[in-house]
């Protein structure tokens, strides 16, 4: 569980605050002073802070001063009203990881309290590489096939270096961990690490999200944000799925790896920054690039050491070992004797293709835990096996060529096709899609996630976009 402190004199934020993150999950401590606050950190351990500037005594814009020199890996959240505007945007440039204007949407900032969750763990949690079988539970890459080798050999080499790295590989291999791997074994592990998802974040602002605005530079812009290539001065930045940004998004990210310069949007002050650049894709950018879908020079630039992070299917020999290690990792959470795997389930494991990859047999072996609650797993409580009887073979999702959902497809083209015919027809889907996971989950926007297979930030984005605030009616 997180655990997120909470620092504002008015009870009633406060209280607004431990009502909206409790009902995600979230451990809330509320403190109505600065000093407080401080006194609670020394004491206690923390995932993040979310800190009101304007206070009594000690203000917001002090205290984060001394949580960034105690603690500068605790990400902070400022709360702000309209009339301090240019302290918030102080506060960004003094390792703020965003901020909010009150009265907040609580959409908005459950989106912002995930990105800032997420860039924490990857900030503090420890990688641990092929650990031994009895080590502590943490987050770890397992494996020892010579397909990971070679990806432990090239974390080791290009580290301690600047390179620029572009790790490539499907979605669920473990590309994320290798990034967070060569950000702890580098030179700027004491410094901030941000993380940006292009694909999670729609194009209209993701422009914003990496290089921040300047006040009127378009509707809604009440003053000026900095972005995150900003905010990571002197630290690293990881720009998760880069295959999928826009090819506008795509010439600045390359002016930034090119001379280390960019302008805010609607500004004309070049700002130079030293910060170091991560990429992941789960995309064929060679295909991309013949498409013309992504730069060519871009990948270039990118793609000074490529790190190939290979697929579960092609490295089998690992799956007992990385069974194993989540059997531990996940007996030790739930606080139970570790479960025994029973041959037949792992010879089912090592049969299997694994289309999710190790995201998907980590997954598997929570709820095995969770169901057999430390009784011995056998073949018939592997979820795979529960979903249709392959016997090992890749799960059969439903064919997209045939049905009602190609009929609908005819059917909207024969109606609507012409200028935005594309966009219209996803957007409808992807909206219909979205309500309904809200249905039946009756708005557990945590739950539908998962269902979806997304992470909450993405979720809670998608929510925002179609204005999906209360689930639809049964």
């Amino acid at each position: 569980m997180t655990k997120i402190l909470v620092v504002d004199d008015e009870r009633n934020v406060a209280a607004a605050f431990e009502k909206l993150l409790g009902t995600q999950g979230h451990e809330v401590v509320t403190m109505q002073r600065a000093a407080a606050g401080l006194e609670c950190l020394q004491r206690d351990s923390f995932d993040l802070v979310i800190l009101d500037i304007r206070m009594p005594g000690m203000n917001g814009l002090e205290a984060l001063r001394q949580i960034k020199k105690d603690h500068p890996k605790l990400p902070v959240i400022i709360m702000t009203g309209e009339g301090t505007m240019e302290t918030a945007i102080e506060a960004t440039q003094c390792g703020a990881f965003d901020y909010q204007i009150k009265p907040f949407e609580p959409e908005e900032v459950l989106a912002v309290v995930e990105r800032a969750l997420l860039g924490a763990r990857m900030m503090k949690g420890q990688i641990a590489v092929d650990p031994e079988q009895d080590a502590p539970a943490t987050e770890a890459i397992i494996g020892r096939s010579s397909g990971m080798q070679e990806v432990y050999k090239a974390i080791g080499r290009v580290a301690a270096t600047d390179v620029t790295v572009l790790i490539r590989g499907e979605s669920g291999t473990g590309k994320e961990l290798v990034a967070r791997a060569i950000y702890q074994h580098s030179g700027r592990s004491a410094k901030p690490l941000l993380v940006v998802n292009c694909a999670a974040i729609p194009e209209t602002l993701l422009e914003g999200e990496l290089f921040g605005y300047e006040r009127g530079a378009f509707t809604g812009a009440v003053s000026r944000r900095i972005g995150k290539f900003e905010q990571a001065h002197q630290g690293t930045i990881f720009l998760d799925e880069i295959g999928d940004a826009p090819l506008s998004i795509q010439a600045k990210v390359l002016r930034v790896l090119q001379e280390r310069t960019f302008e805010r949007l609607g500004g004309n002050e070049t700002i130079r920054v030293d910060v170091r650049v991560l990429a992941a894709t789960n995309r064929d950018l060679e295909m991309a690039i013949a498409e013309g879908g992504f730069r060519a020079d871009l990948y270039h630039r990118l793609n000074v050491v490529s790190i190939p992070v290979p697929p579960l299917r092609e490295r089998r020999e690992d799956v007992p070992r990385l069974a194993d290690y989540f059997l531990t990792r996940f007996a030790r959470e739930m606080e139970l004797d570790k479960p025994l795997l029973a041959e037949d389930a792992l010879k089912q494991m090592e049969k299997y293709s694994w289309p999710g990859n190790v995201r998907e047999l980590e997954h598997c072996i929570r709820r095995a835990v969770i169901f057999t609650r430390g009784y011995p797993i056998q073949a018939a409580d592997l979820p795979f096996n529960k979903s249709n009887g392959n016997k090992g073979d890749a799960r059969q999702r439903p064919s997209f060529s045939e049905g009602r959902l190609l009929d609908l497809v005819r059917d909207y083209l024969d109606s609507y096709g012409g200028d935005h015919a594309y966009d219209d027809l996803i957007e409808g889907l992807e909206k219909s899609l979205f309500a309904e996971v809200l249905r039946r989950t009756r708005a557990n926007r945590t739950h539908a996630a998962q269902l979806l297979g997304l992470p909450r930030g993405t979720f809670f984005t998608k929510v925002q976009k179609y204005d999906l605030r209360e689930g639809p009616e049964d």
